[in-house]
Formats: C-alpha cells, structure tokens, sequence
C-alpha cells in the first residue's frame, strides 16, 4: 500500500471508528472487550477471505496476516460461535407482514387502502401473518407492532395499519442488531468498490453541504421522509416478486441478499460569521 493510501485509510479508520465508539461507550463496552471483539472479527475474516486458492488456511498462516499469536489465533477460533440471527428474523417477519398488508390486494378495502384486520378468520391478521410470516404466532408479531405504534386496535378489536413499514422502536435490542447489518453493508459496498478490479461498482452517492441553517434541517428531514420512503417501498415490492422465501415460484442458481439503504445525517460544523 502506498503511502497515501496507508495515510487516507488511517484517518477513515479513525473517524468511521469515533462514532463507534461513542455506541460502545454508552453501553458499558470498554476498550478490553473492544479488543476481543476485533480480535475475533480478525481471525474470522482471515480465514474466510484470505485463504490461498486451493490450499487449507493455517492457523500459523492466520497469525502471520493477522498478527497475532498461533496461541490466540488457536483460542479464538475455538470460541463457540456468536452469530445471533434472532433479531433479523424477528426483524423480516413483522416487516413481511406489513409488506403483506399493504401490497395484497385481499387484505385492502380499496387500492392503496388497507383493511382493518379481526385477529381470526378467513381474511384477518392470522391469516395475513400465516401466508407472510409463516408458523410464527400470530400474537407475538401483533405485540409487536402495536408496541412499535405500527397497528392499534379498535373498541371492536379490529386491528387497523398506522404505518406502511415496520421500524423497530428506538432503544431495542434490534436497532442495535442491524448497527452491525446496516453499517457492515455499507462498508462491505466500499470494499468492493475501492477492491472491484474491473468489476462493476455497486451504487454508493450521498449529498452534503456544510452550511446550512438550523431552520432549514426541519425541512430536509421532512423531505428525505416523503421521498425516501415511496421510494424503499417501491424497491420493496419488486424485489420481494423475485425473493423465493415471498414467492416460491422463483427459478435461478444461487442464493443473494440484495436490497438498499437510504439513511439521514447531519453534524455540527460550527459557528460561522454570516455577512
């Protein structure tokens, strides 16, 4: 790696790393345990991306990419697995069910109007959550849209839709779940891009001014919800036609996830004088 190239990387490492930190702080993580986790993250990766072609990756092989010791290697591959796809799945399971809701034509009163679902029956949210959602209970994924706001129910016990997408409430353990889904994403995205060698790079744009007034972010948030969202779910229904979990007659080779992000920020540049 040139130098420049080592330069720029240290200084993004650094500032992608602030933020990160500043999550791990906030819930008790320290820098020892922070270690262990890059350690694993480390081993994991040699092995799995930095293999020799046709070759059985080493453990002496490992510690020489990685840095560390045989010893450690040895211990941290030896750690029982952590993986932890409980919150994702929870996750895509309410989300088809509201997917299901408002792009069924059987479970809306109009196009575009969803229905007000009883609990059972024919058309009613069991069935809707059976044909989205498959043996799950119904209950435990009606719990959690109405503790996320995303359904109320009625005096009548008529469960009726509030929002077109099921967003995890804030604090949960799932939002910090898809930290690692989410941010991985987008750096795994980077990776091929900066790495693609002739290949064809994914789609990775942003926008970003650094000096704009307070006032006008109400709006900027407004807008990004009132344009990102149609679009997300436009996205949404045309890929769900091609995912064989929603629609089992798909035919092709392979298995891919696949989707796309759209996500605000801002951050404080300073006071500026204004003339």
């Amino acid at each position: 790696m040139s130098g420049d190239a080592q330069s720029a990387l240290t200084k993004a490492v650094t500032r992608l790393l602030k933020p990160l930190v500043r999550i791990l702080l906030r819930h008790g993580i320290g820098f020892g345990a922070f270690t262990e986790l890059a350690k694993r993250a480390y081993v994991d990766v040699a092995f799995e991306d930095f293999d020799v072609k046709g070759r059985k990756q080493t453990d002496s092989r490992v510690a020489t990419i990685t840095g560390l010791s045989r010893k450690e290697v040895k211990r941290i591959k030896e750690l029982p697995d952590d993986h932890d796809s409980g919150a994702i799945t929870r996750y895509n399971r309410a989300a088809r069910v509201v997917y299901g809701w408002v792009h069924d034509s059987a479970y809306q009163s109009a196009p575009g109007e969803c229905r007000d679902l009883p609990f059972d029956g024919e058309i009613s949210f069991s069935s809707l959550v059976k044909e989205y959602s498959g043996d799950v209970p119904p209950r435990a994924i009606l719990d959690e849209l109405l503790q996320v706001g995303v359904v109320k129910r009625d005096g009548q016990g008529m469960i009726r839709l509030l929002k077109r997408a099921y967003i995890p409430s804030a604090g949960k353990a799932e939002l910090l779940a898809f930290l690692g889904v989410d941010v991985g994403g987008l750096l795994a995205t980077m990776d091929h891009n900066i790495h693609a060698a002739g290949a064809e790079p994914f789609f990775q744009r942003k926008v970003y001014y650094d000096n704009i007034p307070e006032e006008t972010l109400l709006k900027l948030r407004a807008m990004v919800r009132d344009k990102g969202q149609p679009m997300l779910e436009e996205v949404d229904q045309w890929l769900s036609q091609h995912d064989r979990d929603v629609n089992p007659t798909v035919q092709g080779s392979g298995r891919k996830g696949a989707g796309i992000g759209i996500y605000y920020f801002e951050n404080d540049e300073g006071e500026e004088s204004q003339s």
